[in-house]
């Protein structure tokens, strides 16, 4: 993806001219997302209830349809957090934090995080904050054995993508953290007590261990999905990683940010969030403009984009290689 001439099109491009007009949202776009969206969630809901009396197998299989319709409400949560869902702030605001409950994540806390995210993606000298832990070859190396074991419990696939939903979603998400500010507590009490008014309220209409048995798998899949989405987008091959004082936007977005091509039905449910490129060229791009904004403009032919299958190859990658620019597997460590 680095290639010349994406960086021969940029500097002869004016790039910001061309996000610029993608960067206002349509109210019509954004609440009939929103309503359609909400309804299929509730369908799917009230069908994995129905299908409990016939077999739990059905259940499960409704899950993922409603998993994927969740994501589909994170991503309009993670634009709200952009200020690209709707002009009004209050609005804004308010439908994260319904959505916020309804994902089991705090609104103000994981938006001031992925801000973060956005400033120091692809910055050595910046990780920590609404990232993926990412260590170098050299920092691994000079690591005690104990940092070695616990770097590689948590780049496990199992641990990330396996334990890593549960905890997050289920634990993580529920407790303030030191250094919040009042208004991320606040955030996350109040999605607690929604969750606790959601749980109870379901319980008493359905009954607690039918609300189990639709609410767990649905969000441990829904989480599975965002892990996933989350670490393939800046941890693939190759990747951007560089120094403060070498740290470019454009290329943080354009090399450092993946443009993950997936079939249509997974780019649905995703929300677009595979031109993952363009949102971090521009996060003011509300998520139902990515694709047009992509494909309208020829700068971004020029990107290789990263399909389906051999995108998993990704969960091989465990360390940056500073001398040679690239993601490297602890198998091939011993090379280096």
């Amino acid at each position: 993806m680095n290639s010349p001439e994406i960086q021969g099109e940029t500097s002869k491009t004016s790039w910001i001219k061309i996000v610029s007009k993608y960067n206002h949202p349509s109210p019509l776009k954004s609440w009939l997302q929103f309503s359609i969206n909400l309804f299929l969630y509730s369908i799917t809901w009230f069908l994995m209830f129905e299908s409990l009396s016939l077999s739990y197998w059905i259940t499960l299989g409704l899950s993922i349809p409603a998993a994927g319709i969740l994501v589909r409400l994170f991503i309009i949560y993670h634009d709200c957090g952009h200020g690209s869902y709707f002009k009004s702030r209050k609005l804004r605001d308010f439908m994260g934090i319904f959505i916020g409950i309804l994902t089991f994540t705090p609104y103000y806390s994981w938006s001031y995080n992925h801000h973060i995210h956005h400033e120091t993606a692809g910055n050595l000298d910046k990780r920590g904050i609404g990232d993926v832990w990412t260590m170098t070859v050299t920092e691994y190396k000079e690591s005690t054995r104990w940092e070695k074991i616990v770097y590689r419990f948590y780049r496990n696939p199992v641990t990330m993508f396996g334990i890593g939903p549960l905890y997050v979603f289920l634990i993580g998400n529920r407790f303030t953290k030191k250094g919040m500010d009042k208004k991320g507590r606040l955030g996350v009490w109040v999605t607690n007590a929604g969750l606790l008014v959601f749980a109870i309220s379901m319980s008493l209409l359905l009954g607690v261990k039918a609300f189990l048995l639709i609410q767990f798998p649905v969000i441990y899949v829904a989480g599975i999905i965002g892990f996933w989405l989350f670490y393939v987008q800046h941890q693939f091959d190759p990747a951007y990683w560089t120094r403060t004082e070498t740290w470019d936007y454009k290329k943080v977005a354009l090399e450092g940010s993946s443009y993950y091509k997936l079939p249509r039905v997974l780019q649905y449910f995703t929300g677009n969030i595979g031109f993952h490129h363009i949102h971090h060229l521009s996060p003011l791009i509300p998520n139902y403009y990515l694709s047009r904004c992509h494909h309208e403009n020829s700068l971004f032919n020029l990107i290789k984009p990263l399909k389906f299958w051999p995108a998993f190859r990704a969960v091989t990658f465990r360390l940056w290689n500073e001398k040679n620019r690239e993601m490297i597997s602890f198998r091939k460590l011993r090379f280096n």
